[in-house]
């Protein structure tokens, strides 16, 4: 541990992902706590990278990404090719690659969220036109098509509306049958309705693909991990 502290507080021209990468890596491999290791490990990676400037969780961490279908698989076998000895002198090639890919695929998530909610309120902003509603409520129903609901308060605060101003709305949609609430009084929220328009649900249901940049050059189902 010690000789690991002394590396953490050395600078270094390694790039700071590769640098966290191995700080995940060295720390795991010693195991210095009977229960915790994994998480530990992971948290300073986030640590090494976040300590460089990089604060936004969806870019300081992969733990989003190894919480999809085979990558936490892919992780467990990386982390057992590498044994159970602390080896700094080890071939880690694999263990880069697979960090790197979580990063990059991390990002191209993010990338493909924001792409994707700007076409949906780009489709919601075209049917509220058509149908003749206000601008305002595109925001609610962006939340309805992404999200699956909305609630009165979260639209009431991002509109800057007032209570019973933002109840109308949202009854006027319910009228429409654009929007059909569920439940009563505080814990009610509303989804998508039987007029809902119904290709803006299916841009934002659409399955997000990202790409292995270790690979052939193609796609594969989010989430997918392939050793490079």
């Amino acid at each position: 541990m010690e000789e690991l502290t002394d590396w953490l507080n050395t600078d270094s021209s390694t790039h700071r992902l590769v640098r966290a990468a191995m700080a995940h890596l060295h720390l795991v491999s010693i195991h210095p706590w009977t229960d915790g290791n994994g998480r530990l490990s992971r948290s300073l990676q986030t640590l090494m990278i976040a300590r460089e400037g990089v604060l936004a969780p969806e870019f300081s961490s992969i733990e989003a990404w190894l919480g999809r279908p085979g990558n936490t698989w892919e992780y467990y076998r990386e982390l057992a090719d590498r044994g159970a000895t602390y080896d700094p002198g080890q071939d880690v090639s694999t263990w880069i690659s697979f960090n790197l890919t979580a990063y990059h695929q991390q990002a191209q998530t993010v990338a493909g969220r924001i792409d994707r909610s700007g076409r949906v309120w780009g489709a919601l902003s075209e049917f509220a036109e058509t149908v003749k509603l206000d601008d305002r409520v595109v925001s609610a129903l962006h939340d309805v098509a992404v999200a699956g609901r909305v609630r009165r308060a979260r639209y009431e605060h991002g509109e800057s509306l007032s209570r019973q101003q933002a109840q109308r709305d949202l009854r006027d949609l319910t009228t429409a049958q654009i929007l059909e609430p569920v439940g009563r009084t505080r814990a009610r929220y509303y989804t998508a309705g039987p007029r809902f328009p119904q290709p803006v649900l299916e841009i934002a249901r659409t399955p997000m693909t990202v790409r292995n940049p270790y690979s052939d050059p193609g796609t594969m189902a989010s989430g997918g991990a392939r050793k490079p």
